[in-house]
């Protein structure tokens, strides 16, 4: 059964954990990594950040739906959030850190920022699964 509660809660800490990782932990490297200048960044703004943040945060709330859909039912609440964290990590092993690989094997990305991005994902989506699970 959906727990759209659970779903609403996984994306707010996906964002959360996106402000924190792309901001103050490590905005600055994967800016630097991404060769982004002051002129990339006010073009950013011009296109209107707000429309960008909705857009990304829809885009949480599909993978919280589409992960509450493969972690099953648990017997309590502890057991939900580790069967949550280990679906998480499989979908990311299996589907997000493989098909990444692209932007360093074909958009001459560099590995650096590749762990930057994937670990992100990681942490994301385990926070997500576990989130979903107990409430699963």
């Amino acid at each position: 059964m959906v727990n759209y509660i659970a779903i609403m809660v996984a994306a707010v800490a996906a964002h959360v954990l996106g402000f924190l990782w792309y901001g103050p932990l490590f905005g600055k490297k994967w800016a630097s990594m991404m060769k982004f200048t002051e002129k990339n960044k006010e073009k950013a703004k011009g296109k209107g950040m707000a429309k960008l943040y909705v857009l990304s945060f829809i885009g949480s709330l599909v993978t919280a739906f589409v992960l509450s859909l493969f972690i099953g039912p648990a017997f309590d609440v502890v057991s939900g959030m580790i069967n949550g964290a280990i679906v998480a990590a499989l979908i990311w092993i299996g589907f997000m850190a493989t098909k990444a690989l692209g932007g360093v094997l074909w958009e001459e990305k560099s590995w650096k920022l590749y762990f930057l991005n994937v670990s992100y994902d990681l942490v994301s989506l385990v926070a997500m699964g576990v989130i979903i699970g107990a409430w699963a």
